[in-house]
């Protein structure tokens, strides 16, 4: 099973310093759409993740909103789409078989309509929460990004035990061991996705923190814009922040067989690049 990492969305919002605590008051800053595409021996590609996709490259305002637009400026580059990237590799959108999103923001699942065939595996709780008829809808849901009808699986938070996390789901039907495990904060059916390869345990964290700083075992930190982000971007701070915990330690003490990273993380793009 081979796993490739993808950016697929570069955003640049105003001031380095302030966002990820390095660089340039002045200088606009860089975080990725980190994704996965993974093939599988027998079911076709796995995709974590979709970033933005190329609807959302075509429609600007209207899918991914003014306010998106403003605060991070976007490049809208049609080679970091996930459809491209799956081109280059020689694949076809036909041969994405499973999206698995860590949740239904709209810098995650804007690929979607790109891969109309595959099905879309959520918790029930982010499902119901993005597609229902709530007016506290959060804003970074985009209810035109699903508009063509994804083939959703929804899961409810129940199963194994993985590592030091409760309810883990094993996605049925795979032959490749993909879980989905819940962290909850960010957005109330967040997950993380753990991806089984030769070396161990791949670990995407989503949204559950933004910078490398954070999940430091030493001295973690986060830098103050991406601390007020969180904490005003969260639909519970409270489990946000003890999942956060939960991640460090796993990272700290399941070092040597878990390799854990956030959607938007630069330096840990970088570091998968050149490994």
């Amino acid at each position: 099973m081979r796993v490739h990492h993808l950016n697929c969305g570069t955003l640049c919002p105003a001031s380095a310093r302030f966002v990820t605590g390095e660089g340039g008051v002045f200088t606009r800053a860089r975080l990725v759409c980190h994704c996965l595409l993974i093939e599988t021996d027998r079911d076709g590609l796995v995709l974590v993740d979709t970033g933005l996709g190329t609807h959302d490259l075509g429609e600007p305002r209207a899918r991914l909103g003014r306010t998106f637009l403003r605060r991070n400026a976007p490049r809208l580059d049609p080679q970091e789409t996930a459809l491209a990237h799956v081109e280059r590799l020689g694949f076809r959108r036909e041969d994405v078989r499973h999206v698995v999103p860590t949740h239904l923001d709209l810098d995650h699942v804007g690929g979607l309509r790109d891969f109309p065939d595959a099905q879309v595996h959520v918790f029930a709780d982010e499902h119901d929460a993005a597609l229902g008829a709530s007016e506290r809808r959060r804003a970074g849901y985009r209810p035109l990004q699903w508009a063509h009808g994804p083939r959703w699986v929804r899961y409810t938070v129940d199963g194994e035990r993985w590592r030091d996390f409760d309810a883990v789901r094993v996605i049925p039907g795979l032959d490749a061991e993909i879980l989905l495990v819940p962290l909850t904060g960010h957005t109330e059916g967040h997950c993380g996705v753990a991806v089984k390869n030769g070396a161990g345990w791949l670990f995407h964290a989503g949204d559950a923190y933004f910078s490398h700083r954070e999940i430091d075992p030493v001295a973690p930190r986060t830098p103050l814009g991406l601390a007020l982000f969180q904490r005003l971007n969260s639909s519970d701070d409270a489990a946000r922040r003890a999942n956060q915990a939960r991640l460090r330690a796993l990272a700290r003490d399941h070092a040597q067989d878990v390799r854990v990273f956030s959607a938007h993380c630069a330096v840990e793009m970088a570091r998968f690049a050149i490994a």
